[in-house]
């Protein structure tokens, strides 16, 4: 193999399929990244047996061949070249060359007959978001996801596909994220996608520009756009049915404003600690009171807000309610609340599409 590209399209290709390379494994080709020169292009995939990533740039191919590089060296070198241009060339023994200007780099090669080919997942075209909304979806709910591996189906999130609309959801025992669009699916499927995938591919499809493309079946979930594509095996096993959770009615109804209510959050958790995880206790009665009190002192605080219905004390984790204020990405924010030990309903204020549950912390001495 023998081909010259762009380094800096090299580089970024490189640290685009790297996400789905293993850092450490005890089979060597997964820490590498397979390229393959043909016709006019290099591709380039890393793949760890869940998820796999390929690309493709354009190339000047002298030799068409492929090898496997180590994806940590081939990454540090490229970057750090000082050229423009980078060659690569591998002989058939795998050893080669790296030249970029005057610098030139030779290493070792791995056999490409010993990478793993991606599976043939044989997934239908499902549906095509816009890029913005893929994004989205996923980074309003991904904060949700479980990490606990006891429940294996919850550290991922489910894309609940129908023919007009898709519904994206997270959840990870102690509060739930959904978001819902209006969306023209090929068919109704329901796929557990893993956390991982997602947020490496939120980080991929950048370009809002283009259409992110998903074909899916009851194994696999192939994303692609005209830069990548991603290949991931789905999570088998049960979500929970999130829709008899939720609430309905209130007897309390807040209206905040989300920057001032996380910046008296934020006060009240200087005293809040790994060690020291008291609740914040918010109680809801003409205006907001947050108090906390731990080891380290205590802390009062008060906001202005719009309050309908009885008053109530309820105690919240400090970064669960946090979180939820933070990806809401709203200014004015509806807290629904049916009780001090009831799931709170958190909704935009002007309607949306999205709708965020936090389960309250019960006071020790209650």
């Amino acid at each position: 193999m023998k081909m010259i590209c762009d380094r800096t399209l090299l580089s970024n290709a490189v640290a685009g399929v790297s996400k789905a390379v293993t850092q450490r494994s005890s089979i060597p080709v997964l820490e590498g990244i397979l390229m393959k020169a043909e016709g006019f292009s290099l591709t380039l995939t890393g793949y760890d047996l869940e998820m796999g990533i390929t690309t493709s740039i354009e190339a000047n191919v002298l030799e068409p061949g492929e090898v496997v590089l180590s994806a940590k060296l081939l990454g540090d070198m490229v970057r750090r070249l000082s050229s423009s241009e980078v060659e690569i060339t591998a002989t058939e023994t795998n050893a080669t060359t790296i030249k970029g200007g005057i610098t030139e780099f030779d290493i070792m090669g791995m056999n490409p007959g010993d990478f793993p080919e991606l599976p043939s997942p044989g997934a239908d075209h499902t549906l095509d978001l816009e890029t913005p909304t893929f994004r989205e979806m996923v980074e309003t709910t991904l904060f949700a996801v479980s990490q606990d591996d006891k429940k294996p189906a919850h550290t991922g999130e489910l894309f609940a596909i129908e023919p007009d609309k898709l519904t994206v959801v997270a959840l990870d025992g102690y509060r739930l994220a959904i978001i819902e669009k209006p969306v023209k699916a090929a068919k109704d499927i329901n796929i557990i996608i893993p956390a991982k995938t997602l947020a490496e591919a939120i980080k991929l499809f950048t370009d809002d520009d283009e259409v992110v493309h998903i074909a899916a079946n009851r194994r696999f979930v192939v994303f692609s756009s005209r830069t990548y594509t991603v290949i991931s095996r789905l999570i088998e096993g049960d979500f929970l049915d999130y829709k008899r959770v939720i609430p309905e009615g209130y007897h309390t109804r807040v209206t905040v404003d989300v920057r001032d209510f996380s910046n008296s959050i934020e006060r009240a958790s200087l005293i809040i600690t790994e060690r020291l995880k008291n609740p914040l206790r918010i109680t809801f009665d003409g205006n907001i009171t947050v108090r906390c009190q731990t080891t380290l002192g205590k802390v009062v605080d008060e906001l202005d807000a719009e309050i309908e219905g009885e008053p109530v004390e309820i105690g919240f984790n400090n970064r669960y309610l946090l979180d939820a204020l933070r990806y809401s990405r709203c200014d004015k924010l509806v807290f629904e609340v049916s009780g001090p030990l009831s799931p709170v309903k958190v909704l935009p204020k002007d309607g949306g599409d999205f709708l965020f549950l936090v389960l309250p912390v019960r006071f020790k001495n209650d």
